[in-house]
């Protein structure tokens, strides 16, 4: 894409590298810092991990709100576990 295709509208894209979001390669940038095998298995791991959820449409922040009130349940106290 040059720049006479580039459009403003595409600046709210995310950031692609080939078809894996920029923020699952991510985990790649600290195994090219420290290349070992275990940490190739968790570059591996996290950036699996992360195209996962964007295949389910979550974000990072998203899926720690699902993951918060998933480990929180259905109740809520009204009293803080302070003033009990």
């Amino acid at each position: 894409m040059n720049a006479i295709d580039a459009h403003w509208r595409d600046t709210a894209r995310t950031a692609r590298f080939w078809i894996v979001d920029s923020t699952a390669v991510f985990p790649f940038l600290l195994w090219l810092l420290h290349m070992r095998v275990w940490t190739f298995t968790i570059a591996v791991v996290a950036t699996a991990f992360f195209t996962i959820l964007e295949r389910w449409g979550f974000t990072i922040p998203v899926f720690l709100r699902w993951l918060r009130s998933t480990i929180a349940g259905p109740q809520k106290s009204a009293v803080p576990w302070w003033r009990i």
